[in-house]
């Protein structure tokens, strides 16, 4: 069995065919670059193009994964003031996308991208088996899904508002002041006197520490003790097992592991264990698929089918 998936990214649209039964992407998948400050018109136009390529079944329901601010329920886009989609704003993304697609679609049904990540590691990758599990995904921000037995929790108490740890604070300022890819940047400028435009980006400052670059080292491990003295409560009352960590700061794993580890248990949540990601380039296109069918699949019930 397997379900179209588009995974809209902020310079970069992926289209693929998931086959739920393997857990894996189902031969070769298309993607385009994508310009956020483009028109409507040439985003809309390029995502379904995209999704147009892939040849995907007549009618089918597809799993689209997609940033915040958005009403998923609804398909309606929501960007304002962050950068990036701004002139989707208050567009039906969804029937817009039926529309333009072909073959057309019979829906769409739209995940929050770090929740569709989260989804997609319990379904194969370093979230699989526990029943309470709290994903990350590290780059620009800090995203993040809560996870019970496979399923977004994103409101109660055991998670912190709409269940986005970039809401949360360190050192009463908002964690992404201290966690993401500006930050980061921005305190090693600090650390060695440079320019916060010319620094190397994250991955250079990882390759500086790994040559024993002390103020590399100390910036990285800064931040990503942070992370964990941030996230430690959230863990602990949620009940997590595992907190996975992706995106594209995490694949200096070796330099995230120890202050993660740390912080966590400054905080006293040294009892979970701490993984990398296992899907890293497909998790969020496996959690679209899984999210679709799952919505398809309570459609149904609720109609009164037998599945």
């Amino acid at each position: 069995m397997t379900r179209p998936v588009l995974e809209i990214g902020g310079t970069h649209v992926t289209a693929a065919l998931v086959d739920l039964s393997a857990s894996a992407v189902h031969g070769r998948s298309v993607r385009e670059s994508l310009s956020p400050q483009g028109s409507a018109e040439e985003i809309l136009g390029r995502l379904a193009r995209t999704a147009s390529r892939l040849g995907a079944p007549a009618s089918a329901t597809w799993g689209v994964a997609v940033p915040g601010p958005f009403d998923y329920a609804a398909g309606l886009a929501r960007f304002e003031g962050v950068g990036k989609f701004d002139a989707l704003y208050g567009t039906d993304v969804g029937a817009a996308l039926r529309a333009r697609i072909r073959p057309a679609p019979a829906a769409l049904r739209f995940v929050n991208d770090a929740d569709a990540f989260g989804i997609g590691e319990h379904t194969g990758g370093a979230a699989a088996g526990h029943a309470r599990a709290v994903c990350l995904t590290l780059g620009s921000g800090v995203g993040s899904a809560f996870l019970a037995d496979g399923v977004p929790v994103n409101d109660g108490p055991q998670v912190p508002p709409q269940g986005s740890a970039h809401r949360l604070s360190f050192d009463g300022r908002p964690l992404e002041d201290t966690v993401s890819r500006r930050a980061i940047r921005a305190a090693y400028a600090r650390a060695t006197g440079g320019d916060a435009d010319e620094v190397p980006d994250v991955r250079g400052i990882a390759a500086r520490a790994r040559a024993g670059d002390a103020p590399a080292g100390a910036v990285l491990a800064g931040a990503f003790r942070a992370l964990g003295v941030a996230m430690a409560p959230w863990v602990t009352r949620f009940g997590a097992t595992v907190l996975v960590v992706g995106g594209s700061i995490a694949a200096s794993w070796e330099l995230v592991v120890t202050p993660l580890r740390d912080g966590l248990g400054d905080g006293g949540a040294d009892g979970s264990a701490v993984a990398p990601a296992l899907l890293p380039d497909t998790a969020s296109l496996l959690g679209a698929a899984r999210w679709a069918a799952s919505r398809a699949s309570d459609e149904e019930e609720s109609r009164g089918v037998r599945l």
